[in-house]
């Protein structure tokens, strides 16, 4: 078998790694939705927007009606969502999104990566000032014309429509206040949303070398293997 076989293998477990972190944190986010607008995704527009995100992962529907039910039970995890802010090395400003019934247990964990990185943790509004918390909204292309979409939805909150070519889909962006407003929108034509995702854009961006580069992201890299961590976003050209 010998190294073709190794390195395929080191391929499937990656991806299978991947993939469990993933429905990792979509169970996650259930239980929150569950939580705070109820376990009926007919009238709890956040639970209907991650349920979407389950099907474009593949997270089995047994997987998806077992967390809901178990969100919906009085002894379920309480999980929050917190925001940690700090400088990666070479300043680079940082935002790691997390989600954690355990807030010391997290803390803990991403003031050792910093750390260990030699950056620095930082205080709330350190380096949030710094992003812009956007929403995108992925659909298909098919039959869908952009610049009619366009006009039809920039009274909804649209700031930016893209087309992704290699899946055939357009990438919409919203301002994080307008997603109600733009969920509502699509799902009134009946678009279907293939994915939504809420993260954060920096206003603006550092350049680095390639060597100071690979250092910045050996640490977040190191940070998204943690289960407790969603996301990490950072300002990096």
């Amino acid at each position: 078998m010998g190294r073709i076989f190794e390195k395929r293998k080191a391929t499937m477990f990656k991806r299978y790694a991947k993939m469990a972190k993933a429905f990792t944190k979509i169970g996650r986010e259930i239980a929150i939705a569950v939580k705070a607008g109820g376990p009926n995704p007919d009238t709890n527009a956040r639970l209907r927007m991650i349920i979407a995100n389950a099907k474009a992962v593949n997270m089995p529907k047994a997987n998806v009606d077992g967390a809901i039910k178990r969100a919906s039970e009085k002894d379920s995890s309480n999980y929050e969502e917190v925001i940690y802010e700090g400088y990666a090395p070479h300043g680079v400003p940082v935002l790691v999104e997390c989600t954690t019934n355990n807030p010391n247990r997290t803390v803990a964990s991403v003031r050792m990566y910093f750390s260990r990185a030699e950056g620095a943790m930082g205080t709330n509004g350190s380096v949030s000032f710094m992003f812009e918390r956007k929403v995108m909204f992925k659909i298909s292309a098919s039959g869908l014309n952009k610049d009619d979409l366009e006009l039809e939805l920039i009274d909804f909150g649209l700031e930016e429509i893209n087309f992704d070519e290699e899946h055939n889909q357009f990438i919409i962006q919203t301002a994080f206040n307008d997603f109600g407003n733009m969920q509502s929108a699509l799902e009134a034509r009946k678009i279907e949303v293939l994915e939504t995702s809420k993260v954060y854009l920096p206003t603006t961006t550092k350049e680095l070398t390639p060597e100071q580069e690979a250092e910045v992201m050996a640490m977040i890299e190191k940070m998204e293997e943690d289960d407790d961590i969603e996301a990490v976003y950072h300002n990096i050209a």
